[in-house]
């Protein structure tokens, strides 16, 4: 019997050791299509999408939050069309600073969620985020929610996976993210960056990060 449990315990331990560390990955896994980086062709695959509202998103993004985006959207589509398009295609909210009025554009979200998001700030990883709403729902309920939020890496000590999870980041931004570090503030890191990519990619990519 000893040795059965020696080899249960073997196998969950290799088990857990193969599994990436959680922690790494600031923003949230997501299968929505992101509106700042999709192609046009993409975002006419969408419910409720025009070619007037897909090129409107083309020539004004990157939306620098979800209610910029809607502001766009709620012009055309009806509640219940925003909703079910938020299903395929959401900006991913900052967990520590959303409004609530930007939380309650995640589809599903009710006021009793939005209590328990705002509750646990500020949240320093993604796996924080798992591990409190999981009280409240079920490991499916809590990946979708994940889809729609980040929490912000800190420049300076991120990991290479945490740089990584920021979506449109790749290689070549990952050596340039490391390359001036230490960052002194935040103008620092637009100076830098914006050698490489122009001011609208700058500013995305800022809202995935901090320095505290």
């Amino acid at each position: 019997m000893n040795r059965i449990k020696s080899i249960v315990f073997a196998y969950a331990l290799a088990a857990l050791l193969a599994v990436p560390d959680a922690g790494h990955g600031q923003v949230g896994q997501s299968q929505l299509v992101n509106p700042d980086l999709a192609s046009e062709k993409e975002i006419l695959a969408l419910p409720h999408m025009t070619a007037a509202l897909a090129k409107s998103i083309m020539e004004q993004r990157p939306f620098l939050s979800m209610t910029d985006l809607n502001a766009l959207l709620s012009k055309t589509l009806s509640k219940e069309q925003l909703a079910e398009l938020y299903g395929k295609m959401f900006v991913q909210i900052n967990l520590n600073t959303a409004a609530p009025s930007e939380i309650l554009l995640i589809p599903g979200m009710g006021n009793r969620m939005l209590r328990e998001f705002q509750e646990y700030r500020p949240y320093r990883t993604i796996t924080q985020f798992r591990k409190e709403i999981g009280k409240y729902v079920d490991q499916k309920e809590v990946a979708r929610l994940e889809q729609y939020v980040f929490v912000p890496i800190n420049l300076n000590s991120a990991s290479d996976a945490d740089i990584l999870s920021i979506p449109g980041a790749g290689k070549r931004m990952l050596r340039e993210f490391k390359e001036y570090r230490p960052y002194a503030n935040i103008e620092q890191f637009r100076k830098e960056i914006g050698k490489y990519v122009d001011k609208k990619e700058v500013a995305r990519l800022e809202k995935y990060v901090t320095l505290n």
